[in-house]
């Protein structure tokens, strides 16, 4: 496994990262892995020397952190990057969700409990929040760091007029400045290519995309999961503009046949090897699902394999900013 840079930044994370929404209390969503299922593939993960480790409080309301810190509990801390994320609603109380002060203080507090840890690496804003002032999200986030709460901030998917907004108060007031972007972002979903991909070259932040397969619909057999049939997120996400990817899908299993490969390696690799790029998150639900993961990571497009892939993608609305 390699190691990168995140963003400008002395922080190293493993080309890949692994995305923990799946793990913690099946009552939450039926593909969700409780401990005894989770264990076995976090440990794998850290075998094959993956160390990024992403999550968020809203997964399974608290469980999925509690199960990730209960994993990772034997591993020295030193070796680890874990980060997590805060906006969405924990409970019907109305300072209970957002970015306030008062949420974002009480939500550090109840992550670290969970995941069992006195710091978080990458402590990041699951989505933007219009209702409360930027200054006052960004001036709390700015006290964690410095209370050694958390050591280093991220951000989720916006927009680049946001994101930019909140890298020019957080210079202005010399505030932590974010070190991370985490997108939607894959072969049928490229919108983020017209301004926040270019943003983050320009300043310095790392990229780790969520959803590089598209829910699934970038590997070659999806349907047999419970996640597949239940995933309401994925069909609010893709069905609207399943015609217009059946092209690109087809370009998909082209390459992946000339490489002699999965179309999920090389989903993986186009997306790895993009501008901007640090480490994609990657779900996994089935340790076979690892071999598609780091395989990519070897896999060597050409520039007429990126071509092909690319070259019947038409511009699509938005989609994963709430």
């Amino acid at each position: 496994m390699d190691y990168v840079a995140l963003g400008r930044s002395g922080l190293k994370v493993s080309r890949i990262g692994l995305g923990c929404m799946t793990f913690g209390d099946p009552a939450w969503a039926p593909w969700v892995l409780g401990l005894d299922q989770a264990k076995p593939i976090i440990d794998k993960a850290l075998d094959l020397g993956i160390n990024f480790f992403d999550s968020a409080d809203f997964y399974s309301k608290g469980e999925g952190e509690r199960v990730l810190g209960e994993a990772l509990r034997h591993v020295p801390r030193h070796k680890l990057v874990i980060g997590t994320k805060l906006f969405y609603a924990m409970s019907d109380d109305p300072n209970d969700r957002g970015l306030s002060r008062k949420h974002i203080f009480d939500s550090v507090d109840a992550s670290l409990r969970r995941l069992g840890t006195d710091y978080i690496d990458l402590y990041q804003l699951h989505r933007f929040d219009p209702d409360v002032p930027l200054e006052e999200t960004l001036d709390a986030l700015n006290d964690l760091v410095r209370a050694g709460k958390v050591r280093y901030l991220g951000a989720s998917s916006m927009y680049a007029w946001q994101f930019m907004k909140a890298l020019g108060l957080q210079q202005q007031n010399g505030w932590a400045k974010f070190i991370s972007m985490q997108p939607h972002y894959n072969l049928l979903y490229r919108e983020e290519e017209r301004e926040m991909l270019p943003l983050c070259l320009s300043e310095g932040v790392g990229v780790t995309p969520w959803s590089p397969l598209a829910r699934g619909r970038l590997a070659d057999s999806r349907r047999d999961t419970a996640r597949a049939a239940t995933d309401k997120t994925a069909d609010a996400l893709y069905n609207a503009t399943r015609a217009l990817d059946e092209a690109t899908i087809a370009a998909l299993h082209r390459v992946a046949a000339r490489h002699g490969r999965p179309s999920a390696q090389i989903a993986y690799a186009w997306v790895a090897s993009r501008p901007a790029i640090t480490a994609p998150i990657v779900g996994i639900s089935k340790l076979h699902q690892f071999d598609d993961a780091i395989s990519a990571l070897d896999v060597q497009l050409t520039p007429e394999d990126v071509r092909e892939l690319e070259a019947d993608y038409r511009p699509k609305p938005i989609a994963g900013h709430v």
